[in-house]
Order: C-alpha cells, then sequence, then structure tokens
C-alpha cells in the first residue's frame, strides 16, 4: 500500500451564533457594550467527529449539500482556520485553491502574482521561472499576463490561480467548488491536469457539486451531511447516496416556501409537483409516457423578470439537461403568484433514477433570487411495450434513449 499522506481524526470546528442581543435603553453605554461582548451566542458545529486518510497517489471527493461543512474542512486541512477539536496530520507541501484570486495581490500584475504565488507555496525563484511558460500557456491569459490582476474577469484569476497550483508541484493539492468558474474547456484542462498530478504520485482533495466530474477524477469519496460524515466509499456509491438522500419531502410534491431565498426578496419558488398527464402527482414514469413539472413562483416586487429554470441530473449526477422558458415566452413579471409547468416528451429519459435543481433567475442583467439544489426525484421505469425495449433485458447505456426513426434504403 502505498504511504498515508493525508490522516484525520475527529476533527471539528465550533462557532457560536450570536442572536440579537437585547439593548436597554435606559443603561449606559458602557452596560449595553459589555452586554455585546459577553454575549457569545448558541455554539454551531460546522464541522464534527471527521475522521478519514487519503493515501499517496489518490484523489479523495468530497461532497454534500450546501452547509455540509464541506468548505470549513478545507479551511482547517489548508490552515486559514484552527480546529476546535481533533487533529490532522498532512506529509508533504500543499496547495490549497479554494476562493477566486486566493493569495493574489490585486495591484500586481500576472507575472508578479505567478511569483508571489510561487513564494508562497516555497518554491525558489529558479523553480518558478522554469514552469512560468507552461503556467501562462495554460491559463489562457497570455495577452493580459503583465496587466493588474485587479482588471482580470473572475474566470481569468482561478485560470492563473489554479495554473500556479498545479504547475508548481505540491505533494498535497487541495480544490475547492471554485473551477466552476472556468468555461467547459478550461474545466476539461483542470479534470485532465489534476489526473496527471495523481498518476505523478501526489495527492487531491476534491470538493464539487459536478458529480459527473467527481466519479471520472475520483475512485473514493466521502459524503458530509450537517458536518459528519454520512458515508465513506467507492464514489460511484457516494454519489448515488447523495442524490438518493437530499431529499426531505416525499418524491412527487414539495414545498419550498420555507426554504431560504436570495437577499433581494424579488421572487422566490414556492411548491414542485411532478404529475402525469392528467394532472395526478406521480413518484414512478414510463420511459414511453411523458411527464409535467409543474412549479409555483411569486413575484414580490417589480422591476425583475424572474424565470424558472429546471436542471435535471441522472443517479450519477450526470447532467441531463438545463430547461427554461425562454425570453421570448410571454410571460408576466408583475407582482404576484404563477404557476408553470414544463413538459418531458415521452421516449426520452432512459430507465434511471433523476434528480431536480430548481432556479428562479432574472437573466438580463442576470440575477439569481433562489436556488434549490437536488429538491426533488422521479423513478423512470422500463416499458416492455416499448421500440427501445432490450430484447436481452439488459439496460441500455445512456443517459437518453430516444425512439428514433431507421429507414431503409433502397440499391
Amino acid at each position: 500500500m502505498s504511504k498515508r499522506v493525508i490522516h484525520v481524526s475527529g476533527l471539528g470546528k465550533r462557532f457560536h451564533v450570536k442572536g440579537r442581543s437585547p439593548i436597554d435603553l435606559r443603561a449606559g453605554i458602557a452596560e449595553n457594550v459589555k452586554r455585546l461582548l459577553s454575549s457569545k451566542g448558541d455554539p454551531f458545529w460546522a464541522v464534527r467527529d471527521v475522521s478519514f486518510e487519503v493515501h499517496e497517489g489518490e484523489t479523495l471527493g468530497i461532497v454534500g449539500r450546501n452547509g455540509a461543512g464541506k468548505s470549513t474542512l478545507l479551511k482547517m486541512l489548508s490552515r486559514i482556520t484552527y480546529p476546535t477539536a481533533g487533529r490532522f496530520e498532512i506529509n508533504g507541501r500543499m496547495s490549497s485553491l479554494l476562493e477566486v484570486g486566493t493569495g493574489f495581490h490585486m495591484e500586481l500584475s500576472g507575472r508578479e502574482n505567478v511569483y508571489l504565488n510561487g513564494t508562497i507555496l516555497g518554491m525558489r525563484r529558479t523553480e518558478v521561472k522554469s514552469k512560468f511558460d507552461e503556467i501562462v500557456a495554460f491559463s489562457g491569459v497570455e495577452e493580459f499576463i503583465d496587466s493588474p490582476v485587479k482588471f482580470y474577469s473572475s474566470g481569468q484569476k482561478v485560470r492563473l490561480a489554479f495554473a500556479v497550483a498545479a504547475h508548481l508541484e505540491p505533494e498535497v493539492l487541495i480544490i475547492d467548488e471554485v473551477l466552476a468558474v472556468g468555461d467547459v474547456e478550461f474545466q476539461r484542462k483542470c479534470l485532465g491536469k489534476m489526473k496527471d498530478v495523481a498518476s505523478n504520485g501526489r495527492t487531491v482533495l476534491f470538493v464539487s457539486h459536478n458529480m459527473s466530474a467527481v466519479n471520472s477524477l475520483c475512485e473514493r469519496s466521502l459524503l458530509l451531511n450537517k458536518g459528519m460524515v454520512e458515508m465513506m466509499g467507492p464514489t460511484l456509491e457516494v454519489t448515488r447516496r447523495y442524490m438518493s438522500s437530499n431529499h426531505d419531502d416525499p418524491p412527487g410534491e414539495r414545498d419550498l416556501s420555507l426554504l431560504p431565498s436570495k437577499q433581494d426578496q424579488a421572487a422566490r419558488i414556492l411548491a414542485v409537483r411532478i404529475t402525469d398527464k392528467a394532472g395526478a402527482v406521480i413518484r414512478h414514469g414510463l420511459v414511453t409516457e411523458s411527464f409535467f413539472v409543474q412549479l409555483t413562483y411569486e413575484v414580490y416586487r417589480s422591476g425583475f423578470r424572474p424565470q424558472p429554470v429546471v436542471l435535471l441530473f441522472n443517479s450519477q449526477g450526470e447532467q441531463v439537461f438545463t430547461s427554461f422558458p425562454g425570453m421570448d415566452t410571454e410571460m408576466d413579471y408583475s407582482p404576484g403568484r404563477y404557476t408553470i409547468q414544463l413538459q418531458i416528451p415521452p421516449d426520452l429519459l432512459n430507465a434511471d433514477t433523476y434528480h431536480f435543481t430548481l432556479w428562479l433567475v432574472t437573466w438580463l442583467p442576470y440575477k439569481a433570487h433562489q436556488v434549490a439544489e437536488n429538491i426533488m426525484s422521479i423513478e423512470i421505469l422500463d416499458d416492455i411495450h416499448s421500440p427501445t425495449h432490450p430484447v436481452s433485458n439488459r439496460k441500455l447505456g445512456g443517459v437518453v434513449r430516444p425512439n428514433l426513426t431507421w429507414l431503409r434504403v433502397e440499391g
């Protein structure tokens, strides 16, 4: 067995959530200041009793819904924040990329920041110089390398930051969700680079909501739930558990009115239902039947053009499609309550369990009013009467299974 590079034992981080302290107008200023400073609030464990090991050359995925404690765990391992309980050991030089532009000086140029980051990572100037051209070429910001980083877009910052972190050959590379900022082509390059890093005997911790990327990159993964380890094992089993266990209500119908929403309070989704063509709520469907995703939402303030967005994922976390009404659709954006439905046609989806993520956004200018991740699911069952039903009773591969037309060509 390869040597152990990361050892985490009983790691935990506790915060104190402060409520609004009572102020007595009859008391003096000094007394009220004393009350504010002495009020610690209720304890909240963002991470609690987390233990695991990672070996040399391994890429470990860390998954979980928002607020599960993923970023807090990585910040402790990166020595950005100190743990409240437990301990960890990391053997080797570590590089972490947790936020866009972490470690960059905004007034310095991209060139200067490459050398600055290299120094922070413990590299000699000659080592950075030998890798400089490769770093810049990978990042794709050659044209702007001598411009101050403060003028870079968020995508350019993360391109350069990842290029530095990955090319300066740390023994341990810690990557948070920041890769989502880059475009699709750059994400492919990053995944390829992380595979190269692992194949060269280095260790990677990878946090992402992109289950397809986690499945392709990681052999083992860890599922966090409310700050604690819910499951650790083969990645495919972990991602399936994450996708299937992320629903608080029974499938088919969900009240979203109590979920947290964006602070703008301009619009929010109130409920979602999955129905058949007769309008009845369903939990299962057939590959040969259509079904509907019905959303009820409310617009509270004028001046916005909120549209529901449906993202569909299969059981392995691969995104099947994204759908929204479109800018040319006749919709009423004035304050009020609305119900809209999306029809999923027959002979489209393969037999599998599918999971829905819902957004409510204004596109121009872009503003997200609400994001409800992995909020609903439906199981699509095979149909022996389907023209595409496999005669051998083996499941056909592929995310979709359309009933396409085959024609004989004479001659």
